[in-house]
């Protein structure tokens, strides 16, 4: 639809709320399944191979979805909504199930499943988004949608610690299974919240039909089956703008760092902030009274350290979401300088990496989670909105299914090893992670001076 009528707050509070529920699975994923693996008996150096399930999920489904949500419309349900249901009955489910996980491949591969659900939720909000705001308001619709993740990010990571200390829900192995179950209830009402969310958003959002029905479905019926759906994002790939072969250098950085963050930080900084590592049930005689209580004093004092990280994670998400809001009043007002505000963020972020490294007291690290959460605030949002102007609005879907391949190849990279050369390089210390992931979103910082932002021109 061109010419598109500008939107209310409300109306863009209204089509982004769905990805509260989207970022509540995020969330508790990135904040709980080392925890769960470790439960499970993964070795540290274990962990980022039995995450590769995220981001290759990612790789294959968003650029599939994209592709196909371009090529739908219902009269009821139009042309995003019909994906962000299914993936949210899907995801709904395997949130309940994640945490009930009795064995390693079976948490690994119930994460597949859920990162599969997520991620056919998710690709067509961005879109979404292009679809329905006219460009002077693209930025300010991907800043609310990510005001909307901090919120997610704040809630969904902090609900262990609050299940646990406010609600008083045991969080050890010991008597309850796998995992505490305040960690078994935080999925489940993660699960709740994601169909509820999107839900929302599926009833009270309306989308544009194509501007020309009656092409649309000639050409939909043309270029019908799956080998030249494939051959069509593959030439898509080839012939990708230049701004975002350019923003790919940047994201693949900036997702390097966060993946090795959610894969790494609890057993990074239970480790070396709280003194607490991991402890595997195997290494003890349980039948001897003395190591059963040496046990179940190091297994809580690991599972109260993980509820804690889980809950400074919330932290990035609340910081990303007072910065999200003063973005969305800004460009409300004033056209933004993008590249600038992006390259300066990830520095902040950075810097809250390597600050991991030096503080002396574990509340130090609200200060290192808040330079992260402006970092995530910016790289929720600028990059889309420096990318959006330059591609083919009839192609908004399987692009910004393409784009998310330089979300997820980074942390494929990280899985296969990316992330245990590259803090090795330093030591054998957990916490060299953090400082590496720093070090790659100074590395993302720097690519963004090189952007150049161009229009689609028809």
């Amino acid at each position: 639809m061109s010419n598109k009528p500008r939107l209310s707050f409300w109306d863009i509070w209204n089509m982004s709320f769905g990805f509260l529920g989207i970022q509540f699975g995020f969330a508790l994923q990135g904040g709980n399944m080392s925890r769960i693996f470790q439960s499970l008996g993964a070795a540290k150096d274990e962990i980022p191979l039995l995450w590769i399930a995220a981001p290759l999920t990612g790789l294959l489904v968003q650029p599939i979805i994209g592709y196909l949500s371009d090529r739908t419309w219902h009269p009821r349900f139009g042309r995003r909504r019909p994906y962000f249901l299914i993936g949210a009955i899907l995801a709904s489910l395997a949130l309940f199930i994640v945490p009930n996980s009795w064995a390693l491949w079976v948490a690994a591969g119930m994460l597949w499943i859920l990162d599969a659900s997520i991620n056919i939720s998710m690709e067509p909000f961005r879109a979404l988004v292009a679809d329905k705001l006219p460009e002077e308001q693209r930025t300010n619709g991907f800043i609310i949608q990510t005001l909307i993740i901090g919120i997610g990010t704040w809630v969904a990571s902090n609900l262990p610690w609050f299940i646990n200390k406010v609600l008083k829900v045991g969080n050890t192995s010991v008597d309850e299974g796998v995992v505490g179950l305040n960690v078994k209830y935080s999925f489940y009402v993660g699960g709740i919240v994601f169909l509820l969310s999107i839900l929302y958003t599926v009833f009270t959002t309306k989308e544009y039909p194509p501007e020309d029905l009656d092409k649309f479905y000639k050409e939909k019926h043309r270029t019908k089956g799956l080998a030249h759906g494939m051959a069509e994002i593959f030439n898509n790939i080839l012939n990708m703008p230049k701004t975002m072969i350019q923003l790919g250098l940047v994201q693949f950085c900036s997702w390097f760092a966060f993946f090795t963050m959610w894969s790494m930080a609890t057993p990074s900084l239970s480790e070396y902030i709280f003194k607490a590592p991991a402890v595997n049930k195997s290494d003890f005689d349980l039948s001897k009274s003395s190591q059963k209580i040496t046990f179940e004093q190091a297994d809580l004092a690991y599972n109260n350290a993980a509820d804690l990280v889980s809950s400074y994670f919330g932290t990035y998400g609340l910081i990303s979401m007072f910065v999200a809001l003063l973005l969305a009043f800004i460009t409300s007002k004033i056209e933004i300088n993008r590249k600038l505000i992006h390259a300066v963020s990830l520095c902040l972020g950075g810097i809250g990496f390597i600050m991991m490294y030096y503080i002396t007291e574990p509340w130090m690290l609200h200060l290192c989670f808040a330079g992260i959460g402006v970092a995530w605030a910016s790289i929720l949002s600028m990059p889309y909105a420096m990318l959006a102007g330059s591609i083919d609005p009839e192609k908004m879907g399987v692009y910004m299914g393409i784009f998310n391949m330089f979300i997820v190849i980074p942390q494929i990279v990280a899985a296969l090893g990316g992330v245990n050369f590259s803090y090795k390089l330093l030591g054998e210390a957990t916490i060299n992670t953090m400082i590496f992931a720093g070090i790659f979103l100074f590395a993302g910082a720097i690519f963004t001076v090189f952007v150049q932002e161009e229009k689609w021109s028809s």
